[in-house]
């Protein structure tokens, strides 16, 4: 077996059934589980920092998260896949780093004030604890398993550096070396828009379920926003404008440069080319259905890949938290 390059740790929110905007980080995620050490995580706590009014469908939803993932391509074999509630080492180490963090460490951080904004406009109250300090509760999910590496987006970065403060902190309060400064692991993902043009959200009802069936794919496709400015098939389309041309850039590219010219020509009308993309994303989609159905048939599989997976979680925290409490004399 080959030395592996470092440790990764990663998560997602269980809060409904994945897309196909996910699908990029997913993929990535497959790729890095052959070279690293590699911690999935279901992050059922981190859901409740927003949701924690209704957690009526959190378990089923962190099911249909795994089964997304196993679908998807991540091997239970080479990558530790575990739910985070299950391994309490991580709220021990989030209560024991919030005892030295600076409160205003936590209130700088770019998303807090505008989450806190953005759903209240949806009328939901986040101005919480819980939601306060999820930047300490991400921070101590990365640095229980002493991760050097995590999968992250640009825009992500300021949570990495919260992180890495933590741990200078940390060391210098309690002369010691415990947690490697955790770095990003960039990577091309790609960022697609819903059906309507906006952010691809299962709230907003404009995205396409990893699972989605063929006749699904096909009214999703049919529905999708293209150039308003073009009424005929014969008009000079805009591909640039078109949402149906974003998704061929990223699944159908080596037909692009045809596909951009005859739109531009008026030689091809939005309902050839939605046919077109809908046919390549349901033979992308196609596997991870049919992987995603056995996997569903099979629940003692399931049940039998999170134990294994909790287990390897658990004691890699727990090797963790020995050192932490050691040296803050706990």
């Amino acid at each position: 077996m080959s030395q592996k390059k470092g440790i990764i740790l990663s998560g997602m929110r269980p809060t409904g059934q994945l897309h196909i905007g996910h699908l990029s980080v997913l993929e990535n995620w497959a790729l890095l589980q052959q070279d690293y050490q590699c911690f999935y995580m279901v992050a059922d706590w981190h859901a409740l920092t927003s949701d924690y009014d209704d957690t009526s469908r959190l378990d089923g939803f962190r099911q249909t998260m795994l089964l997304d993932w196993l679908a998807a391509g991540l091997d239970p074999q080479q990558s530790s896949i575990f739910i985070q509630s299950h391994v309490k080492a991580h709220a021990e180490l989030t209560l024991l780093l919030g005892m030295n963090v600076p409160l205003p460490w936590l209130e700088r951080v770019p998303t807090y004030k505008d989450q806190i904004e953005q759903l209240g406009k949806q009328g939901k109250d986040i101005n919480t604890y819980g939601f306060l300090g999820y930047p300490l509760l991400m921070a101590a999910d990365i640095l229980v398993y002493r991760a050097n590496l995590v999968p992250v987006g640009e825009d992500q970065g300021a949570h990495l550096e919260f992180s890495r403060e933590l741990v200078r902190r940390f060391h210098h309060l309690y002369n010691t070396e415990i947690f490697p400064e955790p770095q990003p692991k960039y990577a091309k993902i790609a960022s697609l828009p819903g059906i309507d043009g906006r952010k691809m959200s299962k709230s907003y009802h404009n995205d396409i379920a990893l699972s989605a069936t063929t006749a699904e794919i096909t009214e999703k496709v049919r529905n999708m926003v293209t150039d308003p400015a073009r009424i005929k098939k014969t008009d000079p389309g805009h591909p640039e404008v078109c949402v149906v041309y974003k998704y061929h850039t990223i699944y159908n590219e080596a037909a692009v440069p045809e596909i951009q010219e005859a739109c531009r020509q008026g030689q091809i009308g939005c309902v050839e080319c939605k046919k077109r993309l809908a046919a390549i994303i349901d033979a992308k989609l196609a596997p991870i259905r049919e992987r995603r159905e056995t996997f569903a048939q099979n629940p003692g599989l399931l049940a039998e890949v999170i134990a294994e997976g909790d287990a390897k979680a658990n004691r890699q925290a727990e090797a963790t938290m020995a050192l932490v409490r050691k040296a803050m004399n706990i």
